[in-house]
């Protein structure tokens, strides 16, 4: 497609576009939401929150680190914009493959092999010990391999995507969970937890097997011409590379300070943080789904359609998330017992994992933010240094704070560093894009977020009014109640304040 026709696009187009990738991806997201949800589960019913679970954690801190990394940060934000220039230029495709593929493949198995030699060393710096610490080495070494093969699954990913495919890389999800599963099924009888980190690597192997078909199709592989990688390329995979590594490194602070807190600290911080990122969904969603149109619209020269497009995710993704913090601050304790509280995961560590749900959803906005707008950064031709920065001021408050609190308050003084940290990344990207010249939202978007802490806060009151009058009832039916109340204070309120603001533009 020319430059011109993008241009000349109708919106309506774009929209039902958007619509159709969204709830293709929403749909099959949401199956792999639910698998990852009943894979968590049996993961705390046979492991509970202790050593053993603690061990697959750490392990799990390589696949953890590669898929935002390889899947939704350098594969999504470097790749895209290329394949999207391509299209919109009508370059064969397979040149972009030729320039970049053989290189990154050739640095993520050095990377896999280092995680394999170096695991004892990777385990030592998170604080693992003792028998924790022999059984945290051979499941990272097993999940190794995942490396290259979440990268490989990140490259056809971003591919197909751009070529407006959402299907298989929103099934990927899928396939990781099912190959999980079903080598923790398969193997806790003979080799307990070390099945589940093996089963790390074969649902990696699985995330890239079920796009391969639609990427040889529609893409295909060409090695002609890989020594002609751009340093244009190869500057905007280390500038996104960096951020990537950077906010990960927020799970690494956790994780090292808060293992001399004892066994289960670090599955408990786990089991809440992949509760929090539930609301995040939505967002990864319309990333998935938009951000290739915003690249290709600024490939094509229209940023202010780029930049109607982010502001657009970023009202509706921050109103969803703000409802969804109003509704777990009050309601943490019965969402984990209900999810988690059966077998080895015992009222305690429903307990301890809910007060740090409680403090982690806080960051929730801040992240939203960082995710959205990062992509405005990135979509452009140039590397951009911007991110990098302002996530690197992010990682260091995390560090300092969670120093500082993880004595008074424990593990929910890490999650509350954690809060802050990302939502200082996202001021400082909100700042900085005001004075760039980025499709980024304008000023008054940030208003009509701060408006909805209104809605947000009743919601919050009305939550906690209600737990206290549902004390002693049943999970299911306090939450059932819970989010029936909050959705429907801070929907009347919303209503409210948007009628009044069309009465006065009559």
């Amino acid at each position: 497609m020319s430059s011109a026709e993008l241009q000349r696009e109708a919106p309506s187009g774009e929209r039902a576009a958007v619509v159709k990738g969204s709830l293709l991806s929403m749909g099959l997201l949401a199956l792999g939401s639910l698998l990852g949800l009943i894979r968590d589960l049996i993961l705390a019913g046979l492991f509970g929150a202790g050593a053993n679970s603690d061990a697959f954690v750490i392990a799990w801190t390589v696949p953890e680190t590669a898929s935002p990394l390889l899947i939704e940060g350098a594969m999504a934000l470097v790749m895209i914009p290329l394949f999207g220039r391509a299209l919109a230029e009508g370059t064969d495709p397979r040149r972009v493959v030729a320039a970049t593929l053989p290189r990154l493949l050739i640095v993520l198995v050095v990377v896999g092999a280092a995680v394999l030699v170096f695991a004892p060393a990777l385990v030592d710096a998170i604080g693992a010990a003792g028998a924790q610490r022999r059984l945290a080495i051979d499941c990272l070494r097993l999940a190794a391999p995942t490396v290259p093969l979440i990268g490989l699954a990140g490259y056809f990913s971003a591919a197909l995507r751009s070529h407006g495919s959402f299907g298989a890389p929103a099934f990927i999800y899928t396939a990781y969970n099912l190959g999980i599963i079903a080598c923790m099924a398969l193997g806790y009888l003979t080799i307990g937890v070390r099945g589940a980190a093996l089963g790390l690597s074969a649902g990696a192997a699985l995330m890239v097997l079920v796009q391969l078909p639609g990427f040889t199709r529609k893409v295909g592989f060409s090695w002609h011409g890989w020594r002609s990688a751009s340093p244009v390329v190869l500057g905007g995979v280390l500038t996104v590379g960096l951020y990537t590594i950077i906010r990960q490194g927020q799970v690494f602070v956790e994780r090292a300070i808060g293992a001399p807190l004892g066994p289960g600290t670090i599955s408990a911080l786990n089991y809440a943080q992949k509760v929090a990122q539930v609301p995040l969904t939505l967002s990864a969603v319309l990333a998935v789904v938009t951000f290739p149109l915003v690249a290709r619209r600024i490939a094509a020269g229209n940023g202010e359609q780029a930049r109607r497009r982010v502001e657009t995710d970023l009202r509706f993704v921050g109103g969803v998330t703000l409802l969804a913090t109003a509704f777990l601050i009050p309601f943490a304790p019965s969402v984990i017992a209900f999810l988690f509280q059966r077998g080895a995961f015992d009222a305690a560590a429903t307990a301890a994992t809910a007060r740090i749900l409680q403090v982690y959803v806080l960051g929730l906005l801040g992240q939203v933010v960082v995710d959205q707008l990062s992509r405005v950064y990135f979509a452009g031709s140039r590397p951009n240094w911007v991110p990098v920065l302002a996530m690197t001021a992010g990682l260091a408050l995390t560090g300092f704070l969670a120093a500082a609190l993880v004595r008074p308050w424990g593990a929910a003084g890490i999650a509350a560093a954690n809060a802050a940290g990302i939502t200082l990344t996202g001021l400082l990207l909100a700042l900085a894009a005001r004075g760039a010249r980025l499709a980024a939202p304008r000023p008054r978007v940030y208003g009509s977020l701060a408006l909805l802490l209104i809605p947000a806060g009743a919601a919050l009151l009305a939550g906690f009014a209600l737990r206290q009058a549902l004390r002693g009832w049943p999970p299911l039916p306090t939450l059932l109640a819970g989010g029936f109340v909050s959705t429907a204070v801070f929907g009347v309120i919303v209503a409210a304040g948007w009628r009044i603001e069309r009465f006065r533009s009559a």
